[in-house]
This record gives structure tokens, C-alpha cells and sequence, in this order.
């Protein structure tokens, strides 16, 4: 199917190496699963951000639109099949209310938790450059700790449904840098300004 051009239209975070890292894990994670459909798991690691570039807060729900509008998919997926694609793809988002509805969607939304603190502080200087141009340096650093400190620090937003090892460093790391904020703002300086 023709998905994967359409990820050049999205932000640099947003885009085929990160459409690749969401499927890798994806197929990863399925394994602590049973009886689960390979090509349901990929398909729905494939479309989870597809929309991204058309609304950021409201992606998931457009990216899930789109898989489902896909009449491509109807060859190879049942109706049934494909709702419970649409609605993992629809559960995938880290600040999500509620719990995924499949295992799918636990996989997708665990899948698409980073793992690389350099990479999250320079998708987060890159959005801040973006949105918030009038921002100097000290206020870009401030917003990077606190979206930090409410997506990964202690009762975050960000969950895993997962056993993922990767993450589970990802997030040390990160609430070390939480507890010692001269330590988080030499790295954002080092990781932002080469």
C-alpha cells in the first residue's frame, strides 16, 4: 500500500525512521502474546501516525480514518479485522485516558514510547523552535524539563503495557536527569547546540 510516502509530509519525529523503530518494536513486543496476527500487528505499527502532519492533537484519530478508509486493506483484512486496527491505532496516543481496547493497541502504544533521551530532547528543542519562536534558550529549556517531568517523571503520563527492557533504562535515565536539574540543562545545552 502507498502509506508510507505520505510519512515525508510530517514533522521530523514523525517520519519513516520512526515509523521503522514503532514496527520493529511492534513485531518485538508481539511475542509476549499469543495468537496474535503478524500482519494486523505491522499494519497497525504502519498507520499510527499517518495523519500526523494533518492535526498533531487529533492524529490518532485521522491516522485511524485513514487505515480504515484504505480500501486496499479490505483484500487482505477482515471487517473485523480492521476494526480492531482502527481502534488500536485510535488507543496508541501516551497521554490516552484510558487503557488500549486490544492487545494490539497495548503494542502500538508501548512500541511508540522512545527509548533515546537525546533524540526526545531534540524532537522537543525542534517543536519548541517551531511553536514558540519567541522562547530564548532558558525558557526552551524549561518547557522541555516540565513536558519531560509530566510525560516520563514519576506518575507520568506515558505508560507501557509491555515487558520492554529498553524503556525501562529510557526512563532511569530520564528521572535522573529529573532529580538534578544542572545535570538535564548541561544535556539539553550539549544535545541542542552542537
Amino acid at each position: 500500500t502507498a502509506v508510507f510516502p505520505e510519512y515525508a509530509k510530517n514533522d521530523k519525529g514523525h517520519q519513516l525512521d520512526h515509523i521503522s523503530y514503532v514496527i520493529r518494536r511492534s513485531l518485538l513486543f508481539m511475542e509476549q502474546f499469543e495468537a496474535l496476527n503478524a500482519d494486523m500487528v505491522y499494519t497497525v505499527a504502519a498507520y499510527h501516525d499517518v495523519a500526523h502532519h494533518i492535526n498533531k492533537d487529533e492524529h490518532e484519530l485521522l491516522s485511524a480514518q485513514v487505515l480504515w478508509s484504505d480500501r486496499e486493506l479490505r483484500r487482505f483484512f477482515t471487517e473485523e479485522q480492521l476494526t480492531v486496527m482502527k481502534e488500536a491505532v485510535e488507543d496508541h496516543r501516551a497521554s490516552l485516558e484510558y487503557p488500549p481496547r486490544s492487545s494490539y493497541g497495548e503494542i502500538v502504544s508501548s512500541a511508540d514510547r522512545s527509548t533515546d533521551v537525546d533524540g526526545f530532547l531534540k524532537r522537543t528543542h525542534g517543536y519548541s523552535l517551531k511553536h514558540f519562536p519567541e522562547y530564548d534558550r532558558e525558557h526552551r529549556i524549561e518547557r522541555c524539563y516540565q513536558h519531560m517531568k509530566d510525560k516520563y517523571g514519576d506518575g507520568g503520563y506515558a505508560k507501557s503495557y509491555v515487558r520492554d527492557d529498553e524503556y525501562m533504562l529510557f526512563l532511569q535515565t530520564i528521572r535522573q536527569l529529573l532529580a538534578d536539574k544542572e545535570a538535564f540543562r548541561a544535556r539539553y545545552i550539549s544535545v541542542t547546540e552542537m
